[in-house]
């Protein structure tokens, strides 16, 4: 309780103080004059080691002076040396961003350990130029880099549902202390997206709200909520990419927004986040023909990046853009102009240049210098900008964390209690008509089934801690015809089904592109109501599933499978807490986008 007032306290504080910075801290620097530090910084800089400052890139291994033959062999592949030392020792590296992928998030104190590593690797160079170390963890399921035993937090869409501004704030500024632990001292979070598309099959989840005023507020806590604990806080993809039925991964989106609702939509979460004092700011590789009708993806678009973002909007911060190996920046341009093209358009650091082409992009830059066609001076805009970034976290003062204390702040009861607290608040109970809920806890026989294995065992063990005697059942992302008859088989043996679904929707659609997506969740869900057994559906990811199978009768959103939201959705289940989420955004009727089976704002209590 007492930890609870001190944030209550620290967020009404961090609002207040923000509130007077007007347009944050980048834009009163700004017009004060630049830093007579950095400046002297920059003019004993090479163009190489100021070129490598504008990159952000990955390295695998668990040490940054890993030996590891694999993961030796994938970055010699990818950039001719072992590891990150050498990497930050060739390219004089910036930035750098840890993924489980590239194995450099096993556990906190080897985070922390790489972290430090890879700043000492910084600070051997001529320069001493400490690295921004960042990393995606939005909370939720879905981008988080960071897993137990670091605590894991709602993500946007639940802390939308639970409505409540302070718990945004709380929640980043946890995960923010713990990753400032670990030595990563930029997180790529908030999502800043408004998703007003329900078939949206990139966002969804990771975005607060259909809601631009509710995006907005949300946002501009967590960027005071990250940014208070000391990490960079990024607000993300500008010009916003809520209303896209294409993966930017895959393909180019494109958003038909008149500049009137690109105004009303998009842009309020983006508005409160400079006015916030945001950090940094990252692109999306999306198509706006109202903001540019010359068709460039909006990180190549000088319209947008500098026309809008930088003189319209006031932001003299730092702009990154989304990885450039996705697809919705490659197509148009080929990769070795669309760094060049980027820099030219008003970013400051370009992250994840497509595998093996980083080499070829490094140099496009310092050609594109060479030849005239980027002046140094544009460079060292870029250069200014991410050193006062680096300068205003203190790691020119210390770059490094204390690794014997990271089990004392990573993961510690007082941040998981904090975590099933807010979590608790965005479970939603969207239907309940037969008036199944709550449970009783008694020896009843429960079959826990649908997607994912640790999902369905988590759900069953703690349904199991209630009194009944639990099967689990997982039947995958879509399951055929013999796992459903396996299923409804097992159904009939049990008194009640508890069903997790993941995106049954999109399998509806298959939107994703994933060739395994199909009618398979669907088809379960129908099959096992029609055994006539009691049946919950359990949506772990996003809420819009209901609309594809109406027949169930007690339904529940979770809005993501972390185990405190699966711990919170039992809790609902069995009376123990009652249901105080509310819809952040719309469920469409299947198939009708344009008519609303439950509204924004939906939920119900039992009590």
């Amino acid at each position: 309780m007492v930890r609870r007032r001190r944030l209550t306290a620290l967020a009404t504080l961090a609002g207040l103080v923000l509130a007077g910075l007007g347009a944050g801290p980048a834009q009163a620097g700004a017009s004060r004059g630049k830093d007579p530090r950095i400046l002297k910084m920059i003019s004993g800089m090479t163009l190489e080691e100021k070129v490598g400052q504008l990159f952000v890139t990955y390295a695998y291994g668990d040490r940054a002076d890993t030996t590891d033959p694999g993961d030796v062999a994938l970055n010699r592949q990818n950039y001719g040396v072992d590891n990150a030392a050498q990497l930050v020792d060739k390219y004089h590296l910036g930035g750098i961003i840890y993924f489980a992928w590239s194995n450099n998030t096993k556990n906190p104190q080897q985070i922390a350990g790489l972290s430090n590593g890879i700043q000492r690797a910084a600070m051997r160079q001529r320069t001493k130029i400490p690295m921004l170390v960042s990393t995606d963890q939005e909370g939720g399921s879905v981008v988080a880099r960071v897993l137990e035993p670091a605590t894991q937090l709602p993500g946007s869409m639940a802390l939308g549902a639970g409505r409540r501004v302070g718990d945004a704030f709380t929640a980043a500024h946890l995960s923010g202390t713990e990753l400032h632990a670990m030595g990563i001292n930029q997180d790529f979070a908030p999502d800043a997206d408004v998703n007003v598309n329900p078939a949206n099959p990139v966002i969804g989840v990771r975005s607060f709200s259909a809601d631009p005023q509710m995006a907005a507020a949300m946002t501009g806590a967590a960027v005071q909520g990250y940014q208070s604990a000391g990490v960079a806080s990024t607000a993300k993809h500008f010009p916003g990419h809520g209303d896209t039925a294409t993966d930017s991964h895959t393909g180019v989106p494109t958003i038909t927004h008149t500049r009137k609702q690109w105004e009303q939509l998009d842009l309020p979460p983006f508005r409160t986040a400079i006015k916030s004092g945001i950090d940094s700011i990252m692109t999306a590789h999306i198509i706006v023909p109202a903001l540019d009708p010359a068709g460039d993806p909006a990180t190549l678009s000088h319209p947008i990046m500098t026309g809008i973002l930088r003189q319209e909007l006031g932001y003299d911060g730092v702009v990154i853009t989304d990885a450039l190996g996705m697809q919705g920046v490659r197509d148009k341009y080929g990769d070795e102009r669309v760094p060049v093209l980027a820099l030219e358009a008003g970013v400051d650091q370009l992250l994840k240049s497509p595998d093996g082409a980083f080499d070829l992009q490094y140099n496009a830059v310092l050609k594109a210098v060479r030849s005239g066609e980027l002046s140094e001076q544009r460079i060292d805009q870029s250069v200014y900008r991410i050193l006062r970034l680096k300068t205003k976290r203190g790691l020119f003062r210390n770059p490094y964390v204390d690794e014997t204390r990271v089990p004392q702040e990573v993961g510690t009861p007082a941040h998981l209690a904090t975590a099933q607290r807010i979590t608790d608040a965005t479970t939603t109970l969207v239907k309940n008509d037969a008036t199944l809920l709550p449970l009783r806890k008694d020896g009843r026989k429960v079959l826990v089934t649908g997607w994912g294995a640790a999902t369905t065992r988590t759900l069953a063990d703690a349904v199991g801690r209630r009194g009944p005697l639990t099967s689990v059942y997982e039947t995958g992302l879509s399951p055929g015809q013999p796992r459903i008859d396996q299923a409804v088989a097992l159904a009939r043996q049990n008194d009640l089904v508890v069903i997790a679904t993941n995106r049954a929707w999109d399998a509806a659609n298959s939107t994703s592109g994933d060739p395994h997506n199909g009618p398979g969740q669907m088809s379960l869900v129908k099959a096992l109501i029609a055994t006539g057994k009691p049946v919950i559906v359990v949506a772990v990811r996003d809420p819009y599933d209901l609309g594809w199978f109406t027949e169930t009768q007690t339904f529940l959103a979770t809005f993501s499978y972390t185990g405190h939201a699966l711990e919170s959705a039992v809790r609902v289940l069995y009376g123990e807490n009652d249901p105080r989420g509310r819809l952040p955004v719309r469920i469409p009727v299947a198939g009708q986008p344009d008519r609303t089976l439950y509204p924004y704002g939906h939920g119900l209590s039992l009590r």
